[in-house]
């Protein structure tokens, strides 16, 4: 397999088996439950209104409304918002129905700023699916942290909630996981793979780009996330008890 380029930032593949990769000194970031899968949306009106658009909008104006929208529900801006990962993923099906992209194409056109300057420290957790065994597989992270994951109806595991980033029993599945298929990301990084991994999932013809995509976003997103830095402290400056001369 080659690697992928993603706005001309080359990316290896990624071997089914490769080792994954631990981060350390893990504190707890609390987040809502995942994986809430959106309806589809069944008419063209509902999608100009979700993007706030209307139809005869031309593609300069559709594209900046879905980047406000990406925006004003984006996970670090809305982290008390209980709906910010459902309406992140309308807006994204709203674009898609709309524009004519596909959603490998507006993720990777649109949406890759994530892996490139992650927003906070990567705490949630991402199953990617394509490689997953499933119940078959001899270290099995639901068997080993049942609060954290479950197996999807394909008899895949999948994250079902998050904020154990300092759970030693999800340390280990993350560590243990024998095809490299559980990864810490951030909020909106999930957002994104598990976007494009239910588009993967839900198509019944060759998906080999898609899977491509998600292997690449997987790899660099793992790669920024280790290099993330805390942002500096700035001193608070006051005037209490100073005398002016």
């Amino acid at each position: 397999m080659e690697g992928l380029s993603v706005c001309g930032w080359k990316i290896p593949p990624v071997l089914p088996f490769q080792k994954a990769v631990k981060t350390r000194n893990r504190q707890k970031f609390t987040v809502k439950n995942c994986r809430e899968d959106a309806p589809p949306l069944s008419a063209t009106s509902t999608a100009c209104t979700i993007l706030g658009v209307q139809p005869s909008c031309s593609a300069a104006e559709l594209k900046a409304a879905f980047r406000a929208k990406v925006k004003q529900f984006h996970p670090d801006v809305n982290r008390d918002g209980k709906d910010a990962d459902m309406m992140i993923r309308r807006v994204i099906q709203a674009y898609e129905m709309l524009s004519s992209y596909s959603r490998s194409e507006i993720i990777e056109r649109e949406c890759v700023d994530p892996f490139d300057n992650p927003e906070c420290e990567a705490f949630d957790v991402f199953v990617n699916e394509v490689l997953c065994v499933g119940k078959g597989c001899p270290y099995s992270c639901v068997q080993r942290a049942p609060h954290a994951f479950t197996y999807a109806a394909t008899g895949t595991a999948r994250a079902t909630s998050q904020g154990f980033g300092d759970d030693y029993q999800v340390q280990l599945a993350v560590g243990q996981c024998p095809r490299s298929c559980i990864h810490y990301v951030t909020p909106s990084q999930r957002i994104i793979l598990e976007e494009l991994l239910d588009s993967i999932i839900n198509t019944p013809y060759d998906s080999s780009p898609e899977a491509d995509l998600l292997y690449s976003l997987t790899v660099k997103a793992m790669f920024e996330n280790n290099r993330y830095q805390k942002p500096k402290k700035q001193p608070k400056a006051s005037t209490q008890h100073v005398d002016w001369f």
